[in-house]
């Protein structure tokens, strides 16, 4: 007898649905054929497991197996349950009738329980766009489907609870988000505040600028002056996650195994930090089978490198066509895929390699020291940060301060005005913000008067700055006007844009 039961393959940030047939008949063998790895191939000793100690058994003849469409390769152990179903109906040990309107997922354990699985929700997504009536998955990734709507989910601990669902008609209980309840609960709650930052006032007014135009920033200073402290607070003043972004952002963490047991949405956006020993492919991704890299988890959130000439230079390269075009495309002999990696990078270091800056008294780094410290970030790189800012050590009266200085929800508020104007602004483009403008948009957008560009040419002559440099100083710029509510950008802007150049300024040409 052939029985067909569902189940789906990852493949990017998107999904494939994958037909499981199941022919028993007679004769004796288990065959198991469609490009299977060896994960789905050893599910034969965990399926024959898991029905014996759950009552049933497999039956003593020939059962072959095909996962269609036969030329993509299917990966991992999330296919056992689609398997052990379809063996219990092609063998007549269950009814099935309705099996073919419920997509099927599941990694069995020898007594019949049931494992977490990644990437459930693109498989979801995909389920409905099919046109299933449900999916049926581990209760660990109920709540992650179930953001899904038009598409009942069903969430189970046992194989026990599938056949009886589909051969005594015993009803599982489905699994409902309230989307909407989840946003409001969690969309605007911080674990880290502005306000618990002392002095640096220079450096909370850079980052906002770099909030409201979505901005790349490094931040330069000496060994505890609160770099990392700024950086982790960053996401709370930017604009709260739409639906459209956390679904984006959900799937990418869902297809990495990113997202805890019973989270149903990723409502914050993400702040990833690794650390300076990360490969390249850990980085932007890759593998034999691809999988994201850092900079595809902190897509719509803030990814952070902590000390960044201690990077290796090749991983720091590799990120320099992805900043410009927010995207990676990884391609296999067989294969291509694209991950999304539209982030704000925010980086930190040290000016020289003793920690402090040259006019420091605990400076003991040589010019020559300080230069090959520096030359570990490439001219191109340090080109495509908008913003470098110096953060100086904390002073005493400031750490003594017991004022309270401003909270993460003010500066959000003046954040989200700048944005507004600008998603305005580009209503008929496919950009959102400024650091997002090409050539065309900044030609129309940030119109310079006279003195604005002469004080513009001053500064790119004496700086010796490149063609990219001076457009991220016109993007700069136009959200410093923004911030302002301004229509022309004018010269104070364009000074303080410059003033974010500190790189040029002073340290690059040591």
């Amino acid at each position: 007898m052939l029985v067909k039961t569902y189940g789906g393959a990852v493949q990017g940030v998107s999904a494939k649905i994958i037909t499981v047939e199941v022919n028993v008949d007679m004769g004796v063998g288990y065959y198991l054929v469609g490009l299977p790895d060896n994960a789905i191939k050893e599910g034969g000793h965990r399926i024959s497991a898991a029905l014996k100690n759950s009552g049933y058994k497999l039956p003593g003849k020939r059962i072959t197996i095909n996962m269609a469409p036969a030329d993509l390769r299917k990966e991992g152990s999330s296919y056992d349950l689609s398997i052990a179903v379809g063996i219990l109906a092609a063998s007549g040990q269950i009814q099935a009738e309705n099996i073919e309107y419920y997509l099927i997922m599941g990694e069995l354990s020898l007594d019949g329980g049931l494992q977490p699985l990644k990437g459930v929700l693109p498989i979801a997504i995909e389920a409905k766009e099919q046109g299933f009536c449900g999916i049926i998955l581990p209760e660990q990734n109920a709540k992650e489907a179930a953001i899904v709507e038009g598409l009942e989910v069903y969430g189970i601990s046992h194989i026990r609870q599938v056949i009886e669902f589909f051969d005594r008609k015993v009803p599982l209980e489905k699994t409902v988000i309230d989307i909407s309840e989840v946003f409001e609960k969690k969309a605007y709650d911080f674990p880290v505040d502005f306000s618990e930052v002392k002095g640096q006032d220079s450096a909370k007014r850079a980052l906002e600028v770099a909030a409201a135009g979505g901005h790349n920033i490094i931040l330069i200073g000496p060994p505890g002056s609160g770099k990392t402290m700024l950086a982790k607070r960053l996401p709370s003043i930017l604009p709260v996650l739409s639906l459209k972004e956390a679904l984006e952002t959900t799937k990418i963490h869902s297809v990495a195994g990113k997202i805890d047991a019973g989270t149903s949405l990723i409502t914050h956006r993400p702040y990833r930090a690794p650390h300076h020993t990360i490969s390249d492919v850990a980085l932007v991704g890759g593998g034999t089978f691809p999988q994201p890299g850092e900079i595809s988890l902190a897509h719509n959130g803030v990814l952070f490198l902590d000390e960044m000439p201690e990077f290796k230079r090749t991983v720091l390269e590799v990120m320099r066509q992805p900043l410009e075009d927010r995207n990676v495309t990884i391609s296999r002999a067989r294969f291509t895929v694209n991950y999304p990696a539209s982030f704000m990078l925010v980086a930190s270091m040290n000016p020289s390699p003793s920690g402090y800056f040259p006019d420091d008294p605990n400076n003991t780094s040589s010019p020559a020291e300080m230069q090959k410290y520096l030359s570990k970030l490439s001219g191109p790189l340090i080109d495509r940060i908008d913003i470098h800012i110096e953060v100086p050590k904390v002073e005493f009266k400031h750490l003594t301060d017991t004022s309270k200085a401003e909270r993460s929800a003010e500066i959000r508020a003046r954040v989200l005005r700048a944005r507004k104007i600008q998603e305005e602004r580009f209503s008929d483009l496919p950009i959102h913000y400024n650091a997002q403008m090409g050539r065309k948009e900044i030609e129309k957008y940030c119109v310079l008067d006279e003195i604005s560009s002469n004080l513009l040419r001053t500064a790119m002559e004496r700086l010796s700055l490149s063609a990219r440099a001076y457009d991220r100083i016109l993007k700069v710029g136009r959200t410093i006007a923004d911030m302002e509510s301004a229509e022309r950008v004018t010269s104070a802007h364009i000074a303080e844009a410059i003033q974010y150049r500190s790189l040029d300024r002073t340290y690059w040409s040591v």
